[in-house]
Order: structure tokens, then C-alpha cells, then sequence
């Protein structure tokens, strides 16, 4: 059970339109406020049911799992003066239908995520500060910079191919690029326990 204001605070949640589709991601903050107005709802993943709860029913809620010692391994709370609340992970909006037309942008922090920040040349992981972009076809060849043409590759791995192919080099590649269709960064934080439950909503 974690529970301080500090962590929690950093959480972010999963943001669902009326007809239960997921739209984005809101930070902790955003979404307190949101429910707080009315404008949205928890929806709480319980034995494999969708419950849904107002600001003060997931209140009482939150308290009522304090009182019977009912606190998941990865929950998280946030401390008041008069109460405890538990850190909601998804929260329906409910005067919103529309699904935005989502692109997935093409940058570096979101090339590295699609590759797991692994290099793949040698297949070996490595913090973003020791990784590069590479043109698989180079430039001088004609490839451009896109989706399906840029990969993840450590430095030492960027010098050694040079302005080669991966087939001129004899340095295949370990997954060829393609555009991801989820944006990267959602789908690495649904991999942490705490956003687990994301999964069920998200195709």
C-alpha cells in the first residue's frame, strides 16, 4: 500500500468517453478535478465487473478499504486533513461522445519506446543517453525519416553500420520498423503493475 501524496501525485489516469472507448491520458491532478466537478466518474475494475462511482461514493469507498483493510498491493492513496483517497486508475467522462482522430507522433522518446530502448543491431538494452537514431536505408541512399525506416541503435552499433545498409553492413536487423498503432508511451506504462488494469480498455 502506498499511501503519501508525493508518488501519487505522478500518477496519471485513463481517460474513457461516454460510450466507454478510451480517448487519452490525464494526469492525477486533472482528473481529481474533473470528478470533483461532476464532469466524469470512476470506473473500477471489480471481479472482472465495471463499477462506477461519483467523487464521494469512491469516497466512501476509499474509506470503507481502509476500514477492512481491503488495500491492493499496487494501490495508491492520497492523504487529506479529513480523509484518504484512493488514486483512481480510469474515469469516464460523461457528456463526451466523440473519439479524437489520434496520431501517434513520430519523435525520438516515442522511436526509443517502440524499441524498448534496445539497440536493433545487437539486441542489447541500454538507457536513452547511450542510444541513437539510425536510417536503416541512410540518407544517402535515398531513405527518408519515418515510422518504418528509423530504428533504435547503441552508438557503437550507429558507427560500425556507417552509411550502409543493414544487408551491406551484415548487420540484420532484429525487428523491422513499422509504425506502432497505440501510442508507445501508453503502452509501456501498462506494462507497470499499476496501470494493469488499463488493459481492459484498450484494443
Amino acid at each position: 500500500m502506498n499511501i503519501g501524496p508525493n508518488r501519487a501525485l505522478q500518477a496519471n489516469v485513463l481517460t474513457l468517453n461516454r460510450g466507454f472507448l478510451a480517448i487519452h491520458v490525464v494526469p492525477l491532478k486533472r482528473a481529481l478535478c474533473m470528478l470533483f466537478k461532476g464532469m466524469a466518474e470512476v470506473v473500477n475494475v471489480e471481479d472482472g465487473m465495471y463499477m462506477s462511482y461519483d467523487f464521494d461514493s469512491w469516497l466512501e469507498m476509499s474509506d470503507l478499504k481502509i476500514e477492512l483493510e481491503d488495500v491492493g498491493e499496487h494501490d495508491e492513496w492520497l492523504l487529506a486533513v479529513n480523509f484518504s483517497l484512493q488514486v483512481p486508475r480510469v474515469i469516464r467522462l460523461l457528456k463526451y461522445d466523440r473519439v479524437p482522430r489520434y496520431q501517434v507522433k513520430f519523435n525520438r522518446r516515442n522511436v526509443f519506446l517502440r524499441d524498448e530502448y534496445s539497440c536493433q543491431y545487437c539486441g542489447k538494452s541500454y538507457n536513452s543517453g547511450s542510444l541513437s537514431l539510425d536510417h536503416v536505408l541512410p540518407r544517402s541512399q535515398g531513405g527518408g525519416t519515418s515510422w518504418d525506416n528509423i530504428v533504435t541503435a547503441c552508438l557503437k552499433c550507429n558507427e560500425r553500420k556507417g552509411g550502409r545498409t543493414p544487408k551491406q553492413a551484415r548487420m540484420p536487423l532484429k525487428i523491422p520498423p513499422k509504425k506502432p498503432k497505440n501510442n508507445p508511451l501508453l503502452t509501456h506504462q501498462v506494462q507497470a503493475k499499476r496501470y494493469e488494469c488499463w488493459k481492459s480498455f484498450l484494443h
